[in-house]
């Protein structure tokens, strides 16, 4: 039972993803593509641009695989969360989220408790660059950023974006 966990500027292969986490001894593989989208809000989006305070990332995506495997205890056999960072043209993935487990269920319910929890605790930002301008976006779902959703929100100190150091 293993873990992969990747930040990187590389596109995401999503059949590599898969290999990874794929396992004889598990009859379900179940897999989570986040990709962009040429829209938003009426306008056209020509791509994102993401950037993640690294360390805390790792460390938020760590802490939701074992939180995976507490939920559902011996069900599931690998987890493989990857985000891409830097710009993501429409119809790329931006984030892959696969688990392996005995049966569909198990791994189905994880993956899908999986993206909820990475857009909530992950600190990941993203930009959003259309064709007449740009905003950056946290997700609506972010506790660190929406701290009125958390009984106990994380100090801000924690979640400093690249863009906000310099």
């Amino acid at each position: 039972m293993t873990n992969f966990i990747q930040l990187t500027h590389d596109v995401l292969d999503v059949g590599a993803v898969t290999s990874l986490v794929s396992d004889a001894s598990t009859g379900a593989i179940s897999i989570f593509v986040g990709t962009t989208r040429n829209h938003f809000d009426g306008k056209k989006v020509l791509r994102l641009f993401y950037e993640a305070y690294e360390p805390m990332a790792v460390k938020k995506m760590e802490e939701l695989c074992v939180e995976l495997r507490q939920k559902w205890s011996s069900s599931l056999h690998n987890i493989a969360i990857y985000h891409r960072l830097g710009e993501v043209p429409p119809s790329e993935a931006s984030v892959v989220i696969a688990v392996t487990s005995q049966h569909r269920k198990a791994s189905l319910d994880a993956v899908a408790y999986a993206i909820d929890a990475l857009k909530t605790t992950v600190p990941v930002w993203k930009k959003e660059i259309y064709e007449d301008g740009d905003a950056w976006k946290a997700n609506p779902e972010c506790s660190w950023a929406f701290p009125e959703k958390i009984d106990n929100p994380p100090s801000t100190d924690d979640f400093v974006s690249e863009h906000e150091k310099q």
